[in-house]
């Protein structure tokens, strides 16, 4: 295998730790925190469910 070869298995392989140990998660997070977030701020403006 060239050297080249190895280096860019070396790059994908990081990239790819990094992809899912790093960036999957936090979007997860960030996600979820944002939908739970509007749905608190929809109920201080609208009223809870039902409560129409």
């Amino acid at each position: 295998m060239s050297s080249t070869a190895s280096e860019e298995k070396s790059v994908e392989l990081k990239v790819f730790i990094f992809l899912t140990v790093f960036l999957a998660p936090l979007l997860s997070v960030i996600l979820v925190s944002g939908l739970g977030f509007a749905i608190w701020f929809t109920q201080i403006i609208a009223g809870p469910p039902g409560a129409g």
